[in-house]
C-alpha cells in the first residue's frame, strides 16, 4: 500500500497514547537451488504485514498484524495500549516519544537490472551450468549452486510526524564444491557459506564470469585433498576479507551490541566481556584498528537510510585508532545506558518488534598491499572463507577453521594447506593487528542468518573488510 493509505490507517486510530506508529513491510522471497545438476528448489515465498506500536505510561506495545484494513489497525493498536500499560507495572526505563525521532525520507537498493531481467528458466540453466563446471573431476562427489532473491518493501509513519518509504532488493548467491579422497573430504564455496550476499540486481549473474569461479571452485576442493595438514604453532596470520567478514561480526559486531552489554540477551545469545564503563577508554585493538558502523555503503548488504525506530543512519565509528569509543545501540540503548550509539534498530519482519542488531559493520582499509603484506611474514599462513566457527558467550574466547590456506614462508606464499584454524582472546588478538590491507584488498561480503532475540529475528548483515594481518597467533590444522 501507499504510505498516504498507511497514513489514513494512522489517522483512525483512537487510543490515549504519547506515540503510535505503524510499520508495514511486504517480503517477497524467490529460492533456487541446484544440486548435483538437479534441481531441488525453486518457490516464490510472500510476507505481508504491519507492526502496530503504541507508546504509553513510558512503555512500548507492539502487535503485529496481517489484518491491514481501518478496523484490524484500530483492533491492534488497542491490544498494543493495554499491553504497554500492562508492561508499565514491571518497567525498568521510562520512555519518551524522543526515541522515536522525526524523519521522512526513502532509500532504494542499488542495482542495474531488475529481476524481470532474468526469466526463471535462464536462472536455473545457469544454475545447472555451475553445477556442471565445479565437477572439475570424478574424485568431486557432491556441487551444489543457489540463488535467493529478495525484493522488500518498508513503510513507516508515525503521530510525530516520520514518513519513510525503503524499497530493498538483495542477493545471496553460493557454490560448492565437495571432493573425496577415502576419508579425505574438502569443501570450497563462493566465499563461504551464504557469504556473497549483497544489495544489487540480476546483472550479479554474469555467465562467463561465474563460471570461471566455478570452476575455481571446483579445481580448489580437489587440489586440498592433497594437501599438506595446516601447520601448528603460533605464528603470522593473514585472513582473507571473506573470513574478516566472520570475525568482524563474532568478536566485534556481538560483542558491542549495547543491548546485549545491558543484559537483555543473557538467556538466549549470551552477554558480553564489554562493560558499559570501558567505551572511550578500552583498547580494543592496535592503533591501525578502525571500525565503523556504515549502512550508507553502496551496495553492501544491510545498507538504509533509516532504522525501524525511524532514526536517520550514518558512519559511526564503533572502534577508533584502537580504542571502542561507541557502541551498537539504537535510541532506546542509547537513552538506557546513556552510551553512544548508531542507527541499528532493526526488525527482521513485520511481526517482530525491533531490537539492538548489526548492519553493515566494517574494517576501514589501511595503506598495506596484499604484496607487503606477505613479504613482512617470516613464517605463517593465509586463510580464505570461513568454515566453522566457536566463541563463548561473551564473545570473547574463540576458535574459527577456514577452506583454504596457503603456507607463507620467507615472505612468500607457497605451498597449499587444508584444515586450516586459529584460536584467540578477543582484545589481545585484535591488539595483535600488525598491517591493514589498502583500498585494493577491500571487498564487501554477508550473512542472511544473524539469530538473536526472544522471540528469535534472523536479520541479514553486512561486512566489508581489505586483507588482514594479526602476529603471534595460534594456528593449527585437523590432523
Amino acid at each position: 500500500m501507499s504510505n498516504n493509505h498507511l497514513q489514513n490507517l494512522l489517522s483512525a486510530i483512537d487510543v490515549p497514547a504519547n506515540w503510535v506508529g505503524l510499520r508495514e513491510v511486504k517480503e517477497a522471497t524467490t529460492t533456487r537451488y541446484v544440486r548435483d545438476g538437479k534441481p531441488q528448489a525453486n518457490s516464490k515465498d510472500t510476507t505481508h504485514g504491519i507492526m502496530v506500536e503504541v507508546l504509553a505510561h513510558g512503555q512500548f506495545g507492539y502487535i503485529g498484524t496481517n489484518r491491514m484494513d481501518t478496523a484490524g489497525i484500530a483492533e491492534a493498536a488497542k491490544r498494543a495500549f493495554e499491553q504497554a500499560k500492562l508492561a508499565s507495572k514491571y518497567s525498568i526505563a521510562h520512555f519518551t516519544d524522543a526515541v522515536r525521532p522525526k524523519n521522512v525520507g526513502t532509500y532504494r537498493s542499488p542495482f542495474v537490472d531488475s529481476v524481470d531481467a532474468i526469466s526463471p528458466g535462464t536462472l536455473n540453466e545457469l544454475l545447472v551450468k555451475i553445477n556442471a563446471e565445479l565437477k572439475v573431476s570424478d574424485k568431486v562427489n557432491s556441487v551444489n549452486s543457489m540463488a535467493r532473491i529478495v525484493e522488500s518493501d518498508h513503510r513507516f509513519v508515525s503521530s510525530n510526524g516520520s514518513n519513510i518509504h525503503q524499497d530493498f532488493l538483495m542477493v545471496t548467491f553460493d557454490m560448492q564444491s565437495t571432493a573425496q579422497d577415502g576419508l579425505i573430504v574438502q569443501t570450497r564455496s563462493h566465499g563461504g557459506m551464504r557469504g556473497f550476499s549483497h544489495q544489487q540486481g540480476m546483472e550479479v549473474f554474469d555467465e562467463p564470469v561465474i563460471l570461471a569461479q566455478a570452476r575455481k571452485i571446483g579445481e580448489e576442493s580437489v587440489e586440498l585433498l592433497t594437501a599438506d595438514e595446516c601447520p601448528t604453532g603460533t605464528m603470522g596470520l593473514v585472513l582473507a576479507p571473506d573470513q574478516m567478514m566472520l570475525q568482524i561480526h563474532e568478536s566485534i559486531g556481538h560483542a558491542t551490541e549495547v543491548d546485549r552489554i545491558l543484559g537483555d540477551e543473557r538467556n538466549y545469545a549470551g552477554w558480553s566481556f564489554v562493560k558499559p564503563g570501558d567505551f572511550g577508554k578500552l583498547k580494543y585493538g592496535s592503533d591501525i584498528m578502525n571500525v565503523t558502523f556504515d549502512p550508507t555503503v553502496s551496495g553492501e548488504f544491510a545498507s538504509y537510510n533509516f532504522d525501524d525506530g525511524g532514526l536517520q543512519a550514518k558512519k559511526e565509528y564503533i572502534v577508533q585508532d584502537g580504542i571502542l569509543v561507541r557502541g551498537l545501540g539504537g535510541k532506546e540503548s542509547q537513552m538506557r545506558s546513556g552510551l553512544p550509539g548508531v542507527a541499528n534498530f532493526r526488525a527482521s519482519t513485520w511481526n517482530r518488534a525491533p531490537i539492538d542488531r548489526m548492519a553493515n559493520l566494517n574494517l576501514e582499509p589501511g595503506d598495506s598491499s596484499f604484496e607487503e603484506i606477505i613479504s613482512a611474514i617470516d613464517y605463517g599462513v593465509f586463510m580464505e572463507s570461513n568454515r566453522s566457527w566457536s566463541i563463548d558467550d561473551y564473545r570473547n574466547k574463540f576458535q574459527f577453521g577456514c577452506e583454504y590456506g596457503k603456507l607463507i614462508e620467507n615472505g612468500k606464499l607457497t605451498k597449499t594447506v587444508r584444515n586450516p584454524n586459529y584460536r584467540g582472546i578477543t582484545n589481545p588478538f585484535w591488539n595483535n593487528l600488525k598491517m591493514v590491507g589498502n583500498k585494493d584488498t577491500f571487498e564487501y561480503y554477508g550473512t542472511p542468518y544473524c539469530g538473536k532475540g526472544e522471540p528469535n529475528q534472523t536479520i541479514r548483515v553486512g561486512h566489508a573488510s581489505p586483507v588482514a594481518y594479526f602476529e603471534n597467533v595460534e594456528v593449527f590444522g585437523g590432523a
